[in-house]
């Protein structure tokens, strides 16, 4: 995979996101693909495994967030590895407005995402 489709795969990605496509963002990634969350019990957050798995991590994003957007990215490549700084916007059904900087680091194989492990700042008040 050269820079550039590794730059066009992330964009796109991040295009299908902001779409809510989950047949879009599982088509991007391998069968065996990896999503990190930002959060969870375990040190690495959250790991859900193989395309459906990941398809319905984005999708909880969505219920959760209807309007959930991932802004402002700006992608960045190099061999199988690359990474994406973003801003996440979106409200949830309570009217609570969350918006917040994060970074995903990405590693690519056969032209598609093999895993995306998301960190992101938390905002306190």
């Amino acid at each position: 995979m050269t820079q550039d489709q590794a730059l066009q795969l992330m964009d796109e990605f991040a295009q299908a996101f902001n779409r809510h496509d989950r047949s879009a963002l599982e088509s991007m990634m391998t069968a065996d693909g990896v999503f990190e969350t930002s959060m969870g019990a375990e040190a690495f957050g959250t790991r859900h495994q193989g395309r459906e798995a990941v398809g319905k991590a984005f999708a909880a994003v969505w219920e959760t967030y209807p309007d959930a957007l991932w802004d402002n990215a700006r992608h960045t490549a190099s061999g199988d590895r690359g990474f994406s700084e973003w801003t996440f916007r979106g409200t949830d059904a309570k009217g609570n407005r969350v918006e917040v900087n994060g970074v995903d680091l990405f590693v690519f194989r056969d032209g598609r995402i093999a895993r995306k492990d998301s960190f992101r700042k938390n905002r306190v008040e």
